[in-house]
């Protein structure tokens, strides 16, 4: 498959079909309801953009524009709940009467907060249709009457920390009151709660080196596994917002960084799981040098045309989820995921603290108010028996297995294992061979103090699945009700990509991130080799700084390495792009590739995908105080993101641009002045 050269070198490649699968709902048809109105600062009338809404029952959610515009559309008919929220502001709920074929128009006036105070734990209006199980030790009702005071005094001080949180359960119709802040990074004077420095002397980082350049003549190909994990971008934030420090190099992987955000790839076309683009431009901390972007975007699929879910959340109520950052935002995290059900999906809850039990057996979307009463009634306290918890996560996965659904586990904990089967290895190989039966695990981690990052990525990774941190309401938000389709259904397993090196084109080379994801070339025609999954919608990025070089390959091997110069040697290309793929229930890979011609645009002309992604990466070399960087200044990646935010329909880009403000001044420089 040819690239045409084009002075950018965009190039969109469709790969082998999979799927053939339905995207979007039908705006035009006339049985949809609609919702549209604006959203407006309460006094002086100013346009909020970046504000979350949405509409309860349904799910139907969006982001208002750069002037506060927004529109729902849904199916659902009769009274509904309008809910409105923005990290600076109080949120705001009304009601709204639906009607097939309507329109409502919907002004609203949000208040600036000044100071969160802790939501009071709502609790659900309907009583559940059954009681749910209480899992094994629990404590009785007379005891935890007579500790509630101490919790609530717990609470009550935990409650000023991480975004503000607070300790309830939201629940449709209470708990309306409040401001959850996950953006505004940096500006003005920090809020009370973010000025707890929590202390992180036990918490768990891979080490992760910087990628060295690697000469083409004697290395060719550089293969890796595709990573569509997010965790190291909230947690990174978490360090700069509330602890209001720079983080640990290891805890910066830059590829977690590039993928968090969305871009504009083409999705494939026809039947295809993903499709490719790829870009070339000069390096800016080395204009001498080049920049190679290849981004891989999945194929997006409506929610409504997801398969039946078969979920069991796996949640730690061991003694270290108190705060309110844990296990208060871990309950109204999947009291978000669990109003995206439906009655043909499946929900069980299962617990671990001294001891695993059941808390809710398998049970239907549509019984909201049971899930919710189950949610309601976690308590933390406890040592942790994680290895058991799994176990029986896995138990009860098995027995409510959907034939063609997504059966999955979602782990939800600090990460600190330290009761029972707690050694990586052990619990590593209990995970491959769940995966293999066709459970998949994702892991979502929550806290800060013993945050176990490390530990938490590999369960995962051996899970088929994918690991996100959660610091805010938003950011929950943002993995499982924006994104549940790429949190919850894979639509390609096993993806590796191997990059072959034209040496007559191309002196050496480096792989930007994917310490942790690298392969032998070997690896990539074996089939045997665990790799990376890819979710419905979710895009994947990686960059590579190339050094050029000018002449003849010297040398032996590959296409462009023989014992005479190849004709593709001398035709211009600059390498070889091959990837590799399984669909979820194969065992057989599938192979595309194509050639890059070695065309470079400048970094002005480049997309806007391109430039904020070169920013990202920026940003990412300077918190791990990169030998590679040079001498780019923060107010270089500023002025590179400013320019790139685009549309930004979720201020996911110019939250990126405050936050990288926050880190410029922790890291002592004003950034207009260095």
């Amino acid at each position: 498959m040819a690239t045409r050269a084009t002075r950018r070198t965009m190039t969109t490649v469709g790969l082998g079909g999979l799927f053939c699968l339905l995207a979007g709902l039908a705006w035009a048809d006339g049985s949809v309801a609609r919702v549209t109105g604006q959203v407006r600062v309460a006094g002086n009338g100013a346009p909020i953009p970046g504000a979350t809404v949405s509409l309860s029952p349904g799910g139907a959610t969006t982001q208002t524009d750069r002037a506060g515009h927004f529109q729902l559309s849904t199916t659902q008919t009769g009274r509904a709940t309008l809910t409105v929220g923005h990290p600076r502001f109080k949120s705001w709920r009304g009601a709204v009467s639906l009607m097939s074929g309507s329109v409502q128009h919907v002004q609203v006036r949000l208040s600036p907060i000044h100071a969160v105070a802790k939501e009071p734990e709502a609790t659900p209006t309907v009583a559940a249709q059954r009681p749910a199980k209480p899992y094994e030790r629990a404590r009785p009702a007379s005891d935890r009457a007579s500790r509630r005071p101490r919790a609530e005094k717990r609470m009550k001080h935990h409650g000023k920390m991480a975004y503000g949180v607070g300790a309830g359960l939201m629940v449709t119709g209470q708990g309306a009151g409040g401001g959850y802040r996950s953006h505004g990074y940096g500006h003005g004077r920090p809020a009370p709660m973010m000025r707890r420095d929590q202390s992180t002397s036990r918490e768990g980082y891979e080490h992760t080196p910087d990628g060295d350049f690697h000469q083409a003549s004697q290395r060719p190909l550089s293969t890796f596994s595709i990573d569509v994990d997010t965790a190291s971008f909230s947690n990174v934030r978490r360090f700069i917002v509330q602890n209001r420090r720079l983080p640990p190099a290891d805890a910066v992987r830059i590829e977690e960084l590039l993928n968090y955000f969305p871009y504009n790839t083409p999705e494939p076309s026809g039947n295809a799981p993903f499709g490719v683009a790829v870009e070339l431009t000069p390096a800016p901390w080395n204009p001498a040098h080049r920049l190679v972007r290849i981004a891989v975007q999945g194929r997006k699929v409506a929610v409504k045309n997801l398969p039946p879910a078969n979920l069991v959340f796996l949640v730690d109520v061991s003694g270290s989820m108190h705060s309110a950052d844990k296990l208060p935002l871990l309950k109204r995290s999947l009291a978000m995921l669990s109003q995206q059900l439906r009655p043909q999906d499946r929900v069980s809850i299962v617990v671990y603290a001294g001891a695993a039990g059941l808390v809710l057996p398998p049970t239907s979307g549509d019984e909201q108010q049971t899930i919710l009463r189950a949610l309601s009634s976690l308590r933390a306290g406890g040592s942790t028996a994680g290895g058991a918890g799994l176990r029986l996560a896995y138990n009860v996965a098995r027995r409510a297995f959907r034939k063609n659904g997504n059966n999955r586990v979602i782990l939800c904990t600090d990460g600190d294992f330290n009761v029972g089967q707690s050694s990586d290895g052990a619990l590593v190989r209990m995970i491959e061979q769940e995966r293999s039966s066709g459970i998949f695990l994702t892991v979502l981690g929550f806290g800060s103090g013993n945050y176990q990052d490390a530990k938490m990525q590999k369960l995962a990774d051996k899970g088929n699945g994918n690991h996100a941190y959660i610091d805010s309401l938003m950011e929950a938000r943002k993995v499982l009700v924006e994104q549940i389709g790429g949190t919850l259904l894979t639509i390609a397993k096993d993806v590796k990509i191997q990059v072959e090196f034209n040496p007559s084109r191309v002196a050496s080379y480096r792989l930007i991130g994917y310490a942790n994801r690298k392969l032998a070339a070997r690896d990539f025609n074996d089939d045997k080799k665990d790799a990376g999954e890819l979710g419905a919608g979710h895009h994947v990025t990686a960059l590579y700084e190339i050094v050029p070089a000018g002449g003849e390959a010297a040398g032996s091997g590959l296409r462009y390495q023989k014992r005479r110069s190849t004709s593709a040697a001398a035709s211009g290309e600059l390498m070889h792009v091959k990837l590799r793929w399984k669909s979820p229930r194969g065992s057989k890979s599938k192979l595309a590739s194509f050639p890059v011609s070695d065309l470079p645009g400048s970094l002005a002309q480049a997309s806007e995908d391109h430039r904020f992604a070169v920013a990202v990466a920026g940003f990412g070399m300077l918190l791990r105080k990169s030998k590679h960087i040079g001498s780019w200044r923060w107010s270089e990646v500023l002025a590179l993101a400013q320019g790139a935010t685009g549309a930004d329909s979720g201020g996911h880009r110019a939250a990126f641009v405050q936050l990288a403000h926050a880190a410029a001044r922790l890291s002592g420089v004003r950034p207009t002045d260095d």
